[in-house]
C-alpha cells in the first residue's frame, strides 16, 4: 500500500488550496484567512483529515474516500460536503448551514451537528451517537440508519425513504411527512402534525407527543407505543395500533384497528370518507 504524504501544521486561506490532492494525511491544519478562499479540498480522494479547523466555505465538494477525524467546521464553513461519496466523520463538529447534500455512503459517529438543511437528497447514511440541531434535516434522503440521536429542529425527515431510527430523542414538528418505509424503535418523538401523508411508517415501543399526529397515513403501524397529549389522532389514516395508556382523542380513522387502554374522546362524524376502523378501548370492557 502506498504511503500517504503528510501535510501538517499549516494554514490555508487561498482558493482551492488543496485541489485534487490524493493519498494524503492533513493533520492539525487551519483553513482560515482574509483571503476567504473557497473549495479547499475540492475533487480530493483518499484523504485523512485530522485535528483540523475549517472556517471557509465549500471545503469538500466532489470528493471520494475521505475521513474527517477530531475536526471542526465553523458556522462560516457553509455547504461543507456536497456531491461527495464514501465519507467518514468521527468525533467532529459540523456547524455550517447546508452541511451535507447529494452525498452517498456517509458514516457519522460521535458528531455535533448544528446545520439547517442538513443531509438533503443523500443516500446511504449511517449515524451513531449524534447531536443534530437544525430545521429540514434529511429532506428527500434514502437508505438511512440512525442510532442514539438527539435531534432538535422543525420539518425533519420529509419525503424520506427507507429510514430506521433507534434509541433516539426528537423535538421536532411536521416530521416524517410524505415519508415511505420508515421504522422508529425505542424512541421519544415530540412533534406536531407528525407523519402526515406517510406510507409504511412504523413505531415500535415509542413515546409520541404532540397535536394531530399521524393523519392521512397509509399502512401506519404502532406497536406498544404511548401517545402523550395527542389529540385528533389518526384522521383519515389506515392504521393498526396497540397503544399503552390513554389517547386524548381519536378522529375519523378510515381503516384498520386501534387498541388502547383508554381514550378521552372518539370523534366519528363529519367524515368525507367511509370509516371502517375498529377501535377497542380496554377500560370499557372492565
Amino acid at each position: 500500500m502506498e504511503e500517504k504524504e503528510l501535510i501538517e501544521n499549516k494554514r490555508f486561506g487561498e482558493e482551492r488550496a488543496l485541489y485534487d490532492i490524493n493519498n494524503v494525511i492533513v493533520d492539525s491544519c487551519l483553513f482560515v484567512g482574509k483571503e476567504n478562499g473557497e473549495s479547499a479540498l475540492k475533487e480530493a480522494s483518499n484523504v485523512i483529515i485530522k485535528n483540523c479547523y475549517f472556517d471557509l466555505k465549500y471545503p469538500f465538494w466532489h470528493d471520494d474516500n475521505i475521513k474527517i477525524l477530531d475536526s471542526t467546521m465553523t458556522p462560516n464553513c457553509r455547504a461543507a460536503l456536497w456531491y461527495s461519496k464514501n465519507i467518514e466523520i468521527e468525533n467532529s463538529n459540523i456547524f455550517g448551514i447546508k452541511a451535507l447534500r447529494e452525498c452517498e455512503n456517509i458514516k457519522l459517529n460521535r458528531a455535533n451537528i448544528y446545520s439547517v438543511e442538513f443531509g438533503w437528497k443523500s443516500n446511504n447514511i449511517k449515524g451513531d451517537t449524534l447531536i443534530i440541531n437544525g430545521d429540514y434535516a434529511f429532506l428527500m434522503g434514502k437508505n438511512i440508519r440512525l442510532k442514539n440521536i438527539r435531534y432538535e429542529g422543525k420539518y425533519s425527515f420529509q419525503y424520506i425513504e427507507n429510514l430506521t431510527i433507534e434509541d433516539s430523542i426528537f423535538d421536532t414538528k411536521d416530521a416524517f411527512r410524505h415519508s415511505k418505509d420508515v421504522v422508529v424503535k425505542n424512541s421519544y418523538v415530540k412533534g406536531e402534525y407528525l407523519g402526515w401523508y406517510s406510507e409504511n411508517l412504523t413505531f415500535i415501543n415509542c413515546k409520541i407527543s404532540g397535536t394531530q399526529p399521524l393523519c392521512y397515513s397509509k399502512n401506519l403501524k404502532l406497536i406498544d407505543c404511548e401517545l402523550i397529549n395527542c389529540d385528533l389522532s389518526f384522521e383519515y389514516s389506515d392504521v393498526n395500533a396497540s397503544i399503552k395508556g390513554n389517547v386524548t382523542s381519536i378522529k375519523n380513522p378510515t381503516s384498520g384497528k386501534i387498541v388502547c387502554d383508554s381514550v378521552g374522546e372518539i370523534i366519528l362524524k363529519d367524515s368525507k370518507y367511509p370509516l371502517n376502523c375498529e377501535i377497542i378501548v380496554k377500560d370499557r370492557k372492565k
